[in-house]
């Protein structure tokens, strides 16, 4: 009995642990999404044009995507997104990015990635808390530059406009395939429970403490962008 006593506590102990280590790693996984937002944003020769974010709908950031293979590929990572409200962004929800790919792969490299919700049809995509990216007008690579060429298509049928920064060399970067969802560990270390997904990107949840500062620099970005946009006009 004493020794199932001792394990029950054992386990009691481990678990406490890695809640502990969760949310520590889901509060780090907020302060890089901030960072990264921020530096591809003003980035200014290859940034996200002001045109662009100032009209994105959903804004879902994945520091550290880790993309490789031989052949086969492959892609993991996990970040957070956040949408627009009346009240301005939601709280961020947590979200895990995989998949696998075909093509002519050899390496292994580490992106910042940036993907930027930009109609409806998108938005409830991200909504339904698990998709798949695939066909035509569903992804594509974003322009990059102060300002948004007029010949682009960025306005009409893409859902999502997607931009990464590289830390390492990798041939056939491709989100073709990719499987974006609820991240639910993350959700239940940060929230203390497993919300809706929906919920949260909708502004039904309180942005918690520790995700404020991720809240503002979403709000900065967009105000600046937007600001920057008008002054165009």
């Amino acid at each position: 009995m004493k020794k199932f006593v001792a394990f029950l506590s054992v386990v009691g102990l481990a678990a406490f642990a890695w809640a502990g280590t969760g949310k520590e790693d889901s509060i780090a996984r907020l302060q890089k999404s901030a960072e990264v937002l921020t530096a591809i944003a003003h980035a200014p020769d290859k940034g996200i044009p002001d045109e662009v974010l100032s009209h994105a709908k959903c804004i879902a950031i994945v520091p550290n995507l880790v993309k490789g293979g031989f052949v086969f590929g492959g892609k993991h990572g996990r970040g957070v997104a956040t949408c627009r409200t009346a009240d301005g962004w939601s709280a961020p929800a947590f979200i895990s990015v995989g998949g696998g790919s075909w093509g002519l792969q050899i390496g292994v490299e580490g992106v910042d990635l940036v993907m930027l919700i930009m109609n409806d049809k998108g938005m409830q995509q991200l909504l339904s808390s698990k998709f798949q990216i695939s066909g035509e007008g569903s992804a594509a690579a974003g322009p990059v530059g102060r300002h948004a060429s007029a010949g682009t298509d960025w306005k009409l049928d893409t859902q999502m406009l997607t931009y990464s920064r590289s830390k390492g060399a990798f041939a056939g970067l491709t989100m073709e395939g990719a499987v974006i969802q609820q991240d639910s560990d993350s959700t239940t270390a940060i929230y203390g429970k497993d919300i809706a997904f929906k919920s949260i990107l909708l502004g039904k949840v309180p942005t918690p403490e520790v995700a404020k500062a991720f809240e503002q620099s979403v709000s900065s970005a967009a105000h600046r962008a937007a600001a920057e946009e008008g002054k165009k006009k």
